[in-house]
């Protein structure tokens, strides 16, 4: 015998200019339940960088576990382990953006120090390697003015540029999964333009 098939309610327009205040409270709700498993679908994907970029010694899940360590054992907050483990998570889908993703991602959730840094991590690392490939290494110094400049290259020189070595004694994730969660359930913070 079947059981009897529960329908999920549904809004009633087809154009979000005819909805009504049941059906927006109905999405706001569905939302909030949808929200609630972004910790577990960030450390999913997370985990999907072990199947990433080639060529290094440590595949780019190791990296960050190592980064996340790193800044661990360096003492940095909560928040900031969870940024430095995060810090490329969107390798994947967007390998010539992936700060600015791995940012808007952790946006609602953290301060706009921790944004900024992982926004622009990126283009702080440069300054390791882009001089081998015909760049300028000093591209993060058109930000020398800004208040976080010096946290960007204390978080790339202290925890990123570092976090390739595969003998280092990196934690699982496992020990980070709880800061995740932490962090992924606070109160979001407002959504409105921030200075960049």
């Amino acid at each position: 015998m079947q059981g009897k098939a529960t329908s999920v309610p549904t809004v009633s327009f087809t154009a979000m200019a005819d909805g009504t205040r049941e059906d927006y409270e109905l999405l706001d709700r569905f939302e909030d339940e949808f929200a609630a498993g972004t910790a577990d679908r960030v450390l999913a994907h997370l985990r999907e960088l072990a199947d990433s970029v080639a060529g290094y010694q440590v595949d780019r899940l190791e990296h960050s576990l190592q980064s996340a360590t790193r800044a661990y054992r360096d003492g940095a907050d909560e928040e900031m382990v969870v940024a430095a483990l995060l810090h490329d998570v969107d390798d994947l889908l967007a390998p010539h953006s992936h700060g600015e993703l791995a940012a808007l991602l952790l946006r609602p959730y953290v301060t706009e120090r921790t944004y900024w840094i992982v926004r622009h991590h990126g283009l702080f690392q440069f300054f390791y390697y882009a001089h081998h490939l015909g760049g300028d290494r000093h591209a993060r110094d058109r930000f020398r003015d800004h208040p976080w400049y010096q946290d960007a290259v204390d978080f790339c020189h202290r925890w990123d540029q570092c976090a390739f070595d595969p003998g280092y004694d990196t934690l699982p994730l496992e020990f980070f999964e709880p800061m995740v969660r932490r962090v992924f359930a606070r109160e979001p913070y407002s959504l409105a333009p921030r200075g960049d």
